[in-house]
């Protein structure tokens, strides 16, 4: 008998994996936790019946969330990742040598222990790298209380449900604004703009109180069904967003950085948002 596992996420909407082998189905302290295989995308991870990431297009979403805030940082140093359990977005941080610190705050600590029995190249040794620092924590209480200042915080969370819900406020924006160091960036995960519309507007619209440049960016995975994938951007530094292509191509050719989908023409060319975007963000 053929299984399929739906993805709930939407009112509206549903689509189906085929789940060619489930190898885990059970719940943490915070979510239910699901892990299959697939054909066509390798191995899926869903939470709370949200496909989370799947091995085939993990990299887009990764590389693009990491890759485009800290090359247009010139040198970053400490960065900050929020969620991010499976150690996607940790591993493209690492890639940087100029990174000296990498705290990675996760809420359900059974998401990494399933990430590094069932996902170990996802991570591919991140989290025991000597520059990371994993923490099993509350985002919103860390960034509150930290006295510790980040050239870059990245906003990996799931959607605006369950644990991830308060990631999505203006008060846990504020927070994150308060333990940026002069310069830095804040880039968030904002689902997808066609069908969840107002999440991307809800964030924004707190990024223009806060900062002095607000804007979003867009790459598109396939295991996220609905368009492309938005990420927020706020900085007080203007210059970031706007970083020359010949610089980005220098910075790039300097890191040695092998990416599969970062480009540093796909870095400019991301912020260039549709129509139907920009009206989200202005």
């Amino acid at each position: 008998m053929t299984t399929w596992i739906d993805e709930t996420l939407h009112d509206a909407f549903r689509f189906s994996l085929k789940a060619d082998n489930v190898l885990v189905d059970d719940r943490s302290e915070h979510q239910h936790i699901v892990i299959f295989e697939n054909d066509e995308f390798g191995r899926v991870l869903m939470l709370d019946g949200v496909v989370q990431l799947a091995t085939r297009d993990e990299f887009i979403y990764h590389e693009m969330m990491a890759h485009v805030p800290l090359m247009a940082l010139s040198e970053p140093k400490s960065v900050l990742v929020i969620g991010g359990g499976d150690g996607g977005v940790l591993r493209e941080v690492l890639r940087h040598q100029s990174v000296e610190t990498a705290i990675l705050c996760e809420i359900d600590g059974s998401v990494i222990e399933r990430a590094r029995e069932f996902f170990p190249d996802v991570s591919a040794g991140a989290f025991d790298d000597p520059r990371s620092d994993v923490i099993i924590a509350d985002g919103m209480a860390f960034t509150g209380e930290t006295g510790q200042r980040f050239d870059a915080i990245l906003v990996d969370s799931t959607d605006p449900l369950g644990p991830g819900a308060i990631l999505f406020t203006p008060e846990f924006y504020a927070n994150c604004r308060r333990c940026l160091s002069p310069g830095g960036v804040l880039v968030t995960q904002n689902g997808l703009p066609f069908v969840q519309g107002p999440e991307l507007t809800k964030t924004i619209k707190a990024f223009h109180d806060l900062f002095a440049d607000a804007w979003a960016y867009l790459a598109t995975t396939p295991t996220y069904v609905g368009g492309p994938m938005s990420f927020g951007w706020g900085s007080d530094d203007a210059t970031l967003r706007r970083t020359p292509l010949a610089e980005l191509d220098r910075r790039f050719d300097n890191a040695k950085i092998k990416t599969r989908y970062y480009r540093p023409d796909v870095h400019q060319g991301a912020f260039a948002l549709p129509g139907y975007v920009r009206d989200l963000v202005t």
